[in-house]
């Protein structure tokens, strides 16, 4: 049942409805980024371009059908900040509406019509149990409702705790992230057109090696896409 005007305006003195990407009060008819924000943040539209940066980052590592990116990521930026408040201050919101948002594109360009399974990059079960959840997992949950397709978060996991990849080298990240991914239901994946969700990519050593992993399935077709893209 809906609740009377006044006692949502009372919930709202009390606790405010603010945007995540800017902190300004969201007006009744927004929902967690203000229209301001949302036509200025930086739109990349990776997934309408042929050999795109994105594409290019790939090149010779992976064979992916198409990638795509939501926004460009520059540091101290509202992209940076809505990125932080998705990993770091529990806003599993952030993910799911802007995975809405990233999967309406995706869904106009007619280019992943196909694919029929999306699946979170995931994080090693003791990372997510302190954090309490997988943001790359909230992200593949508002694509997969954007799309109307299955999101799939147990097909494919981590078994390797990596460190950080933040201030290492191209060559260092992808040390880093070797073989530390299992398919668990290779038959769920075969000849399938799987979407594969990050939150970042910066030099691509992480979904590297997830495609190297998923690829390796019969039939399997590839794709990837994530909220922002950070050239280096």
């Amino acid at each position: 049942m809906k609740r009377p005007a006044f006692l949502e305006d009372f919930i709202s003195l009390l606790y405010p409805r603010v945007c995540a990407a800017c902190g300004n009060s969201l007006f009744k008819h927004e929902e967690v980024i203000c229209t301001y924000c949302l036509y200025h943040l930086p739109k990349a539209n990776f997934h309408l371009m042929e050999n795109s940066p994105l594409d290019k980052v790939f090149w010779g590592r992976a064979q992916l059908a198409k990638t795509a990116a939501l926004y460009n990521f520059q540091k101290k930026s509202k992209v940076q900040h809505l990125i932080h408040q998705l990993k770091y201050k529990d806003r599993k919101d952030v993910g799911i509406y802007l995975g809405k948002i990233l999967g309406a594109d995706l869904l106009k360009s007619g280019a992943f019509e196909d694919v029929v399974k999306v699946i979170p990059v995931p994080l090693h079960p003791e990372k997510q149990r302190k954090r309490g959840y997988n943001q790359s997992e909230q992200i593949a949950i508002g694509l997969a409702k954007a799309l109307d397709i299955e999101m799939d978060a147990t097909s494919f996991i981590r078994t390797v705790d990596t460190s950080t990849q933040t201030r290492k080298s191209r060559f260092a990240r992808w040390e880093n992230v070797k073989e530390i991914f299992q398919v668990t239901a290779p038959e769920a994946l075969t000849n399938r057109h799987i979407l594969l969700v990050d939150d970042v990519i910066t030099t691509g050593a992480t979904l590297e090696s997830a495609a190297h992993m998923l690829l390796a399935i019969e039939g399997v077709k590839l794709s990837v896409a994530c909220l922002a893209f950070a050239r280096d």
